[in-house]
């Protein structure tokens, strides 16, 4: 069965939308720095790489702050929404990871209990 192929764009641009996200859920992109342990400069980088990457601007800038482009509007509720799925499923993997871990854990402790009640009663016959 093959796997589909999907028109993804480089690492860099996927860190740069991970930016966007913060930028835009703070509508500040020192809020964003500040998340994500960066400069506001950095983060008006990685926007630049976003926004050269689609040929239109994301953020408008009057002033202080930024303020959503429709197009950045759009891109924002896209993105929101695939990183909400996203950390739905890493969280249902890592409980299943967890519940299987305690599981083995659980298996593990019962046969050293197991083995050491062996070794009590092998020492007590001898």
């Amino acid at each position: 069965m093959a796997l589909p192929c999907y028109d993804l764009p480089s690492l860099t641009v996927l860190t740069a939308l991970e930016v966007f996200e913060a930028s835009a859920r703070h509508l500040s992109l020192e809020l964003a720095a500040s998340e994500l342990n960066v400069t506001s400069g950095d983060i008006a980088r990685q926007i630049k790489v976003i926004e050269d990457e689609l040929g239109v601007p994301l953020f408008v800038r009057p002033g202080t702050g930024v303020v959503l482009t429709s197009v950045g509007k759009d891109l924002y509720t896209e993105l929101a929404s695939i990183f909400s799925k996203a950390s739905d499923v890493v969280t249902t993997i890592k409980r299943r990871g967890l519940s299987r871990t305690s599981r083995l854990l659980h298996r593990c402790v019962r046969v050293d209990l197991a083995d050491s009640a062996h070794v009590a009663l092998w020492g007590t016959v001898r």
